[in-house]
């Protein structure tokens, strides 16, 4: 693989410019990382001012993959995709050009970067270039993929609960859109169901539901009514 000087530029850019999800389309507020703590908010910074000056001082050598690799993990977890996405972009575009990553590396990282695709920013196009570009094939990967472009939330809980933190957090961006086509099925199909099978295909509990998706059906027991018959 090669970079021009327009793609090192992009690299560079990409430090203090990011992209959006399809959620901030409808709004910017959901697409914010949650306000983290001061203690937090040190960290995160001073990971930031780290690859500034790496990207300032152009270090593409063995410290700067290490650097990368490790904000890169850690902000994944903390969901903070404004450090984590211009990070995977430096590292797989311009880092790893100069000081190559291993395969298992590679493997890692374009994983991260396809799922930050197609679950926060729904870019599936990209993915299957992606996919191409450095012929990329993970089972678990695929079946994410696969299960968002079908809408299969069966496929996507159960993949989820098999995979490692990293990946959970970034499918988790995906997680409000599975759920509400979940919960359109279920008032497709049903007019009543167990609060446990409404629970198991949401992947929520049912307070949650109520609270976060504005769920309106009753609840009687264990019992939930989605619908009633329309009277003749």
């Amino acid at each position: 693989m090669s970079i021009g000087n327009n793609e090192t530029q992009q690299a560079k850019t990409d430090i203090q410019t990011t992209s959006k999800s399809p959620d901030q389309k409808a709004s910017t507020s959901t697409l914010l990382s949650t306000t983290p703590s001061p203690e937090l908010a040190v960290v995160l910074m001073a990971m930031r001012k780290l690859r500034e000056a790496m990207v300032a001082t152009a270090r593409v050598d063995e410290f700067a993959q290490r650097a990368y690799m490790f904000i890169i993990r850690t902000t994944i977890l903390l969901k903070h995709w404004e450090s984590y996405h211009a990070a995977l972009l430096y590292l797989l575009r311009r880092i790893h050009i100069i000081t190559p990553l291993s395969a298992t590396e590679v493997q890692e990282f374009v994983g991260y970067y396809i799922l930050d695709l197609a679950c926060r920013q729904g870019d599936l196009q990209t993915v299957y270039k992606v996919k191409s570009d450095y012929k990329y094939s993970d089972r678990k990967i695929d079946r994410v993929i696969h299960a968002l472009v079908h809408d299969d939330w069966v496929v996507f809980w159960m993949v989820k609960g098999k995979v490692d933190g990293h990946v959970r957090a970034l499918m988790s961006w995906s997680e409000k859109r599975m759920r509400m086509h979940a919960l359109k099925c279920l008032a497709r199909s049903y007019f009543t169901a167990e609060k446990g099978f409404v629970e198991r295909s949401t992947d929520s509990v049912w307070a949650a539901l109520v609270k976060d998706m504005e769920v309106g059906w009753e609840l009687d027991g264990d019992r939930v009514t989605i619908r009633r018959p329309k009277a003749r």
